[in-house]
C-alpha cells in the first residue's frame, strides 16, 4: 500500500497529480489526512475528502509514503510528530519515501537522505543535510525518491510508479496521459 499524506496547506498539483497518476498504474493508494477530518484544505482553495484520518491507519503494509509539498502543507507535516515517527519506521525497514517540493527537507534534515543524490524546491538544498543536492527533476537513490515542485509533478509520480512496477508501466501511463517523456 502507498499512502500519501495530506497536510492544511497541500499543494494540490502535487498530491492530486500523483494520486492519480498512481492509481491508473493499478497500485493501492490511500490518501490519509495528519489531521483529525478528513476534509483537507489545499494551498490554492481546493479541498479534497483524504480516504481515511492518521489515526484510524495501520502503516505496517506501507510499501511508500509520499509526502506533497505546498506552503504552508509540507511545514505542517514537518510537524506532525505521528508522521516523523512513521517515516522513521519506513526508513528503518527499507520501504520507500518519496517527497516533492519543500516536503525534502523534511526527510533531509533528520539525515534520511545523507549520501544519497536528491532534488527539492530551488533555494532549500541546505535542508538536504548530507545529500548530493542537484537540480534534477527526480532523483531516485536507493529508497528514496524526490522531487523539486509543481513543474515536476508528473516525473515525480512516473518515478514512483516505475519503482513499484516497472519502466513499461510507467511509460505506458505516461504515454496513455500525452506526456512527453524528454528522455525518449
Amino acid at each position: 500500500m502507498i499512502y500519501l499524506f495530506l497536510a492544511e496547506g497541500f499543494e494540490e498539483v502535487e498530491a492530486l497529480t500523483s494520486v492519480d497518476l498512481i492509481r491508473r498504474a493499478g497500485l493501492d493508494l490511500e490518501t490519509v489526512s495528519i489531521t483529525s477530518e478528513k476534509k483537507v484544505n489545499g494551498a490554492h482553495g481546493i479541498t479534497v475528502f483524504a480516504d481515511r484520518i492518521f489515526s484510524e491507519a495501520d502503516f505496517d503494509n506501507a510499501e511508500m509514503l509520499v509526502l506533497p509539498g505546498g506552503s504552508p502543507g509540507w511545514k505542517n507535516l514537518d510537524a506532525c510528530d505521528a508522521l516523523i515517527g512513521e517515516l522513521e519506521k519506513a526508513s528503518d525497514r527499507g520501504k520507500y519515501i518519496a517527497a516533492i517540493c519543500g516536503a525534502p527537507s523534511i526527510i533531509g534534515k533528520r539525515g534520511f537522505l545523507k549520501g544519497k543524490n536528491a532534488s527539492i524546491y530551488p533555494g532549500m538544498e541546505d535542508t538536504l543535510v548530507g545529500a548530493k543536492a542537484n537540480d534534477k527533476e527526480v532523483n531516485v537513490d536507493g529508497k528514496f525518491i524526490t522531487s523539486r515542485g509543481v513543474g515536476t509533478a508528473i516525473p515525480f509520480a512516473l518515478a514512483i510508479i516505475g519503482e513499484l512496477t516497472d519502466k513499461a508501466t510507467a511509460d505506458k501511463i505516461a504515454t496513455s496521459i500525452v506526456y512527453n517523456i524528454s528522455s525518449k
